[in-house]
């Protein structure tokens, strides 16, 4: 997988949101909100090819989860982030 390109993660007090650059993009009709682990993933994989492996591994050095909630906490976001058209 990788994140497409033209989407950029911005802080806005204290939010993580995802916003599209350029005309040739998705048309939003809501801002995509990611949250604190899932900006820190969204940080470690832009502009790198990635699996949902190396997302849970990722998390699992950083945030003291299982192993079981890294890999559910990892598949709702990979679903969420294809559903948005954010990664291909």
């Amino acid at each position: 997988m990788r994140i497409k390109e033209g989407f950029k993660m911005r802080t806005l007090l204290k939010e993580h949101i995802v916003t599209a650059e350029g005309s040739g993009q998705v048309d939003f009709n809501k801002i995509i909100s990611l949250n604190q682990s899932a900006a820190f993933l969204w940080e470690n994989v832009v502009d790198k090819d990635f699996t949902e492996t190396d997302l849970v591994n990722l998390l699992l050095q950083e945030y003291d989860v299982t192993e079981e909630v890294a890999k559910a906490d990892v598949s709702n976001l990979v679903q969420n982030l294809k559903e948005a058209g954010l990664i291909d």
